[in-house]
């Protein structure tokens, strides 16, 4: 029998104090689920819980220096990609990704914080639709985002998320699946729809009463990039992320991490 090879898998990604998101809560969720978590660290931010109140990006030329050092001495079989706040920077990462060819790209295209403050300044859109969209094995988008990324309005009801996948589609590559998150919609059920244009999945999920939110969507874009080495098909790889992520957040409570949006519970499996 082959030895199992534990993924190395390589966040590219802000840092957030608290712990909640960024590339901390990416290397608990990369760990949790068997990988390797390395880093490079894009931008800071000053934030907690409850609100964001500053982002400084690093300089891209420093962005590039990381990303370089590292593909020249460690394997990485999967990215994740979050949040990069400045379009030089987005470029570095993109001609990293086109030089490397990594197997596996997840990109979760980080726009907004839980606490309603806005992460990606309006040129920076225009560069991650151009430069990373079409490198991305799965896009992994909120419905605000999706709209964003459409230049459509945000949808209001699950029945419309299949004709804003087929607007997003076209953008990516020819074997991307998009990953479209239903969690704004209201309802006892979070509708997830998983696509690549010729097939699609619903995953629904019982909506959990919490707060405690921050960081899902890094936990499941890290969880999903861990998993996709270590599974045979993309949608087995998201199934496993997605109940990952619903008993993390389930678990949430045992935590006691601020006084806003607290953070999952990464290693529930642990105790």
């Amino acid at each position: 029998m082959a030895e199992k090879v534990i993924p190395n898998v390589l966040t590219i990604a802000g840092v957030d104090p608290s712990g909640g998101a960024g590339v901390l809560a990416d290397i608990k969720a990369i760990s949790a689920l068997g990988g390797f978590g390395c880093g490079v660290i894009a931008a800071l931010t000053a934030q907690n819980t409850q609100a964001v109140t500053g982002v400084c990006p690093v300089p891209a030329a420093f962005v590039k220096e990381q990303l370089d050092t590292l593909f020249a001495d460690v394997r990485i079989d999967a990215v994740k990609i979050g949040m990069l706040s400045d379009e030089n920077v987005i470029a570095e990462v993109a001609d990293a990704l086109e030089k490397y060819q990594p197997r596996f790209v997840v990109l979760d295209p980080v726009m907004v914080a839980k606490s309603g403050d806005r992460l990606l300044p309006e040129n920076c859109v225009k560069a991650l639709k151009e430069r990373l969209l079409p490198l991305a094995t799965v896009l992994t988008p909120n419905l605000p985002e999706a709209a964003v990324l459409a230049d459509e309005m945000e949808i209001q009801s699950a029945e419309q998320m299949q004709a804003l996948a087929d607007k997003l589609l076209p953008l990516m590559g020819k074997n991307a699946w998009l990953l479209l998150k239903g969690g704004h919609l209201t309802g006892h059920q979070v509708p997830d729809l998983l696509t690549n244009g010729q097939n699609s999945v619903i995953f629904s999920a019982d909506r959990i009463d919490t707060k405690n939110t921050h960081g899902t969507g890094c936990t499941l874009s890290s969880a999903v990039a861990t998993l996709l080495p270590q599974c045979a098909t993309v949608p087995e790889a998201v199934e496993k992320a997605k109940k990952y992520l619903w008993e993390a957040i389930s678990h949430s409570g045992e935590l006691d991490v601020g006084h806003g949006h607290g953070p999952v519970h990464h290693f529930y499996r642990s105790f």
